[in-house]
């Protein structure tokens, strides 16, 4: 991060904003890592699920510059708790961007999870979760078959907080832009030339009508992008972090709280140790 990105404030949210050099040197590094990740699986391109939101938006953005428009198979795979916006900007994003796209309607394959246990359909974040690890079954079903590897869209605000589905969203062979904070996601799609309407719309993951990011982790992403950038990820204590940004112990408590939380989601799957040792 540049200077300006380090200047605290008794009164905002960190400002995480990286410099035109830094923009323009992220773009590149992630073009490159992407082309690299294919090179190195040995596959013909990867598949990306979109979203209609910033992060598949600016990952497919990337991915079309690392790989071509027929390096990138899309998926849009709506259920009946997205919104015909989303998708529809989903579409969109394919087509700006000239690459194959597939619309695969998911409900028929979630209603079948509910059916065989009926007692669970009815449980938010279950049936939430349901929707989202079917497209990664979908998306790795389409990966096998045309040999590509499967991107992932987690940018590090959600990796650190946990806000995504184990083997759901995050089941993927790489995360282009997992080392950036939301606020960067922004900042860089904008430089990559992203419309404007998609750089500042409202982030959900919908996986229940209604859904936003930032009302189920109770933070906005410029506040939980600074408690994460100089409390969680950086040097500073709670009281310290408190006075810097003008937040509130219980709000830095809550992104603490969140990081702790999900950390089983950030591991390999534990085993015991074994005997003798």
């Amino acid at each position: 991060m540049s200077n300006e990105a380090t200047v605290l404030s008794d009164s905002a949210p960190l400002d995480l904003r990286l410099s035109d050099d830094e923009l323009e040197a992220t773009r590149e590094h992630v073009v490159s890592f992407v082309r690299d990740t294919v090179d190195a699986a040995n596959a013909d391109g990867a598949v990306l699920g979109l979203s209609g939101g910033i992060d598949s938006t600016l990952t497919a953005h990337l991915a079309v510059e690392a790989l071509g428009e027929g390096g990138l198979h899309a998926l849009v795979l709506p259920s009946r708790v997205n919104t015909d916006e989303n998708m529809s900007d989903a579409e969109r994003v394919a087509q700006t961007l000239g690459i194959e796209y597939d619309v695969i309607e998911i409900n028929p394959i979630v209603e079948r999870f509910f059916d065989a246990l009926p007692e669970a359909a009815g449980d938010q974040t279950a049936a939430g979760n349901v929707r989202v690890r079917t497209r990664a079954v979908l998306s790795y079903f389409v990966a096998n078959h045309e040999n590509r590897i499967v991107l992932g869209t987690g940018n590090r605000s959600e990796a650190l907080t946990g806000y995504f589905t184990k083997y759901g969203d995050q089941a993927v062979d790489c995360n282009p832009i997992g080392t950036l904070y939301k606020q960067q996601v922004r900042q860089l799609a904008a430089h990559v030339g992203v419309a404007d309407d998609l750089v500042t719309k409202t982030p959900s993951a919908e996986m229940w009508t209604g859904q936003t990011d930032e009302e189920e982790m109770g933070l906005d992403y410029d506040t939980l992008d600074a408690v994460l950038a100089l409390h969680v990820d950086g040097p500073l204590s709670k009281a310290a972090t408190v006075r810097h940004l003008g937040v509130t112990e219980e709000q830095i408590e809550r992104v603490v709280s969140l990081v702790d939380a999900s950390a089983h989601k950030r591991s390999m799957p534990p085993a015991p140790q074994p005997l003798g040792l």
